[in-house]
């Protein structure tokens, strides 16, 4: 949110992130995944903006032994208030078979969402024209329905 500016409402704009369908690892907090990409054990992370900090896991997660990247990043508590933030979402899916899924496999989905919250006025398609019924339509464009 940006405390800055505010809505005709009184409240900070800002962003809501959305979470959709979302799993945790399998992997045990010991195994070796887990200690390289330490970020897939929390879906939310928030860390302020450093131009060097680019990959959730750190620069070279198979070379290092575990708790590079985001584990180390925010264990020195910097605050994020007022400043330029990265927002990290780590999502992850999990496929438990069912019959339906044989002998093809559905579509699986997973994501999320950023909506804006008090950007706008108003719903910002209210301003968008009425639509016009196609007899109509084609008579002002001199064509046929």
């Amino acid at each position: 949110m940006n405390p800055g500016v505010r809505h005709r409402l009184g409240e900070p704009v800002a962003y809501r992130l959305v979470p959709g369908e979302n799993a945790v690892p399998f992997a045990q907090p010991d195994a070796p995944v887990s200690r390289r990409a330490g970020f897939i054990r929390n879906h939310l992370w928030v860390t302020p903006y450093e131009p060097s900090e680019r990959y959730a896991a750190g620069e070279y997660p198979s070379q290092h032994p575990g708790g590079a990247g985001l584990p180390e990043w925010t264990s020195a508590d910097r605050p994020v208030a007022g400043r330029d933030i990265v927002v990290w979402y780590t999502f992850g899916h999990h496929h438990v078979p069912r019959p339906e899924d044989w002998p093809v496999m559905p579509v699986a989905t997973i994501g999320f969402m950023l909506k804006p919250v008090g950007f706008f006025e108003r719903n910002p398609a209210l301003d968008v024209p009425p639509s016009r019924p196609h007899a109509e339509s084609c008579e002002q464009e001199g064509g046929h329905p």
